[in-house]
């Protein structure tokens, strides 16, 4: 027994070091995968993950001495990740309420201030209830599951979030596949779902690869119209789409229309993590008992409670912060167009420059950052192929002077790269 240890350990498997798979399957594993990676990296969809040596906001730091850079690919709508107020309450729920909670909510991890937060964010969004998830991705997972059965019918925007996608599948009910905002094919699978007992539509609020923002006025039509429920995911619209910043519900007057509300905290809302599910009580309800996610999850920690109920304080005190949106966006998009480049969607912070090529996206994505801009390039599988885009984010906090130059850049390394004539 000692002689194989010392044999362990002459070949590098001593305690504390590196392990990796042995024998035939672990070869041909590393293999297949490092085959695969290259392939990836051949096709120009390598994603890296740059690394931040300082706090989200505008201007960032990177490792390695890049300093000053300006930041335009966040999901910090309204800039609150880094809001004194934000951090200042993070700190004091850390030091009231601990780092966590060490288990599921049912069992012993529950504290006021979830509950307090789940309050504030049906009196947000003007429903009846909440439930705290520990991102929204787990808050999309676990909702069709827990409510439809093989007897009902979801009907999902071919286009929507990957969460929902996913969340989607794992439950039994029948599945309808509509084109994109396209609302005839829409009612066409609402008088074929006829048949089924309850009837879902789910769609994103505003979608976050190309910037648009779904038909909810015609989608809750054709709701009331063939009695179907609605469901919308609202990641890229809560804290700043809408009057209030309720989203788009609430932008296109249809918040007593929209049944089931899914959002995170993780972006406009301080930006930590964390999500939700908000509507009537009774569906809130059943998820405490039946969402698996839920249910099997950590409660989340103090400190982004912390964050998000304060994130949640400074909009229902005043509209402003939302309200800077509008401005910044047109500012963006009008120019980019003006310089001759393809910006989808409309009237949404996320502004996809439009390349097609995911080698171009990426070239380009990199070349922006050797002139102090951070964008990412997005490619297959993220969006389809041949619709590779850089997509860009417009904070609040990004000045007019931030997002000039911005555009200049963008300007400059478009024609260098043949983007631009």
């Amino acid at each position: 027994m000692w002689r194989g240890a010392v044999g362990r350990l002459l070949r590098g498997g001593g305690a504390g070091s590196p392990r990796a798979a042995s024998g035939l399957a672990g070869a041909q594993l590393r293999r297949r995968l490092e085959s695969e990676l290259e392939d990836i990296r051949g096709a120009g969809t390598w994603k890296s993950e740059r690394i931040i040596a300082s706090r989200q906001g505008p201007h960032l730091r990177l490792e390695g001495g890049g300093a000053g850079i300006l930041n335009f690919c966040a999901n910090n709508y309204l800039g609150l990740s880094s809001h004194p107020e934000v951090i200042r309450a993070s700190v004091e729920a850390l030091e009231k309420f601990g780092a966590g909670l060490s288990s599921v909510r049912f069992i012993c991890g529950t504290q006021s201030i979830h509950k307090d937060l789940e309050e504030k964010i049906a009196r947000f969004h003007q429903r009846e209830d909440a439930i705290l998830y520990a991102s929204c991705f787990d808050a999309n997972a676990g909702i069709f599951e827990a409510l439809l059965t093989p007897e009902d019918a979801v009907l999902s925007d071919e286009l929507n979030h990957a969460s929902i996608i996913d969340g989607i599948r794992l439950c039994k009910a029948n599945k309808y596949r509509y084109k994109h905002m396209d609302m005839q094919d829409l009612e066409a699978k609402l008088q074929d779902a006829q048949k089924h007992r309850l009837r879902l539509v789910a769609t994103d609020g505003a979608f976050s690869m190309d910037g648009d923002i779904a038909p909810l006025r015609e989608i809750c039509q054709l709701a009331q119209k063939y009695d179907a429920l609605v469901f919308i995911d609202e990641c890229h619209a809560t804290g700043f789409l809408g009057p209030n910043g309720r989203g788009t519900d609430e932008l296109l007057g249809v918040m007593d229309k929209v049944t089931i509300v899914n959002s995170t905290l993780g972006k406009a809302l301080g930006g930590a993590a964390g999500g939700y599910t908000t509507g009537p009580k009774p569906l809130i309800d059943l998820l405490r008992q039946r969402s698996r996610p839920y249910l099997f999850s950590n409660s989340l920690p103090p400190a982004v409670v912390g964050c998000a109920s304060k994130a949640l304080d400074l909009l229902m005190e005043s509209n402003a912060i939302a309200q800077s949106m509008a401005a910044k966006t047109q500012r963006f998009r009008s120019k980019m167009t003006a310089a001759g480049f393809t910006i989808s969607g409309k009237d949404h912070p996320i502004c996809p420059v439009m390349l097609g090529d995911a080698r171009l996206a990426a070239v380009m994505a990199e070349d922006m950052l050797n002139r102090g801009i951070y964008v990412i390039g997005f490619s297959y599988p993220v969006v389809p192929k041949g619709k590779a885009r850089i997509r860009v984010q417009i904070s609040a906090v990004h000045s007019d002077e931030d997002i000039d130059r911005c555009v200049d850049a963008f300007t400059e390394v478009g024609r260098k790269h043949g983007a631009l004539p």
